[in-house]
Parts: structure tokens; sequence; C-alpha cells
């Protein structure tokens, strides 16, 4: 089972990112937070990123996530019924895994179901069977690491792009307009997302 991998950024398409490592270019396909981290690595730089490999008769796929929290709820998400892996990452790229989490705890289906391919049943059906099984950690954003609850939050740049996501733009094309957006000084979520809009 591929975990993690550490290599070069090597190209940065709008489905995955291809990552080499010891002379293997691996195919990622990335939630919001991972793709938006490495597509600001310069090509031929080092990324990383935390993976789960899927095998299916008919098809292999690595997904790659920023850390080992949206690894686990993507777990999560798709062990239950009708949740596979692609939406369960379109989930991740719409919202942060805190918002999930809450939305899950709050039993807030209509939270979850703003979400593109997630439906009314769909979202019932995820908080039914999950609910519950939230901790306090997860909640509040943060990784249990050495008995300790480290905060993650997502940056002004990861919160931009996943909004421009939620309003139907690609992930290349969010974090494209994020960059025109910054390097013209926009320098709050608001600014960026708004320059971001100004420019698409």
């Amino acid at each position: 089972m591929i975990g993690y991998l550490k290599g070069k950024v090597k190209y940065v398409a709008p489905e995955y990112v291809l990552l080499e490592a010891n002379g293997v270019g691996y195919e990622v396909v990335c939630s919001g937070a991972a793709f938006s981290r490495l597509a600001s690595v310069r090509a031929g730089e080092d990324g990383e990123v935390y993976t789960y490999l899927r095998i299916q008769e008919d098809d292999i796929t690595l997904f790659g996530f920023a850390d080992m929290q949206e690894k686990s709820l993507f777990l999560r998400l798709t062990s239950v019924q009708g949740v596979g892996a692609r939406l369960a990452i379109a989930i991740l790229s719409s919202m942060r895994p805190s918002d999930v989490s809450e939305a899950i705890a709050t039993a807030d289906s209509k939270r979850l179901s703003a979400v593109k391919g997630v439906g009314k049943k769909t979202a019932e059906r995820i908080i039914l069977e999950l609910h519950g099984k939230i901790s306090a950690d997860e909640l509040l954003g943060g990784e249990t690491v050495g008995g300790r609850v480290s905060v993650a939050p997502m940056s002004e740049d990861d919160d931009a792009v996943s909004a421009l996501m939620g309003l139907g733009f690609t992930k290349q094309e969010s974090v494209q307009a994020v960059a025109r957006a910054k390097a013209k000084g926009a320098k709050t979520v608001e600014d960026i997302i708004a320059g971001a809009l100004r420019g698409m």
C-alpha cells in the first residue's frame, strides 16, 4: 500500500498531479487542499502528499490528501453506501475536513447536499452512518499527535480555491486565478476571491 509520497512535481493537470519519486511518475488524484499545495510548487521542486491506493478490477487510482485528517475522513466517507472515492474527493475539495465533520455532527444535510454530486438522500445517509463517529479533535480541524491536538487550518489560498471550486470552477482554474489575484496585491480571502473572479 502506498500511504505517502514525496517527489518532484512534474505536471499539474485539471484532474491529477504527476509526482516523480525515485524515477517513477505517480498520477495522484488530489483533494482541493492537496492540489492547491502541490500546484503552488514550482515544476521540478519537491512536493509531498498522503495517499490512498484504490485497486479495482478495471482501475487502479492513487488519491492524495494534504494531511492524515483528510485521509481519515476520506476513508470514513467511502465506507458509506453510495459514496465512491471520486465523490468523497469532491466533498473534500468543496469543504474543509472540519466543516464536513461539523455538518455530520450537527446533522446538517443541507450543507452536505450543497456539494455538486451529493444529493439529499446521499447527504442523509452520510449523516446516518457517520453521526456519533466524529471526535472533538476532528471538529476542531486538528490531528492528535503525541496526545496533543495539532490544529491545521487551511490557508487563505486554500479557502479561496475551495470557494471558487464550490462555484463550479476546476481545481486548476481556481489555483491559477488565485495566483493571479495575489500577484496583483490581493491579501485577504475576500480580496483574493473577488480578484480571482474578475480575472476568470
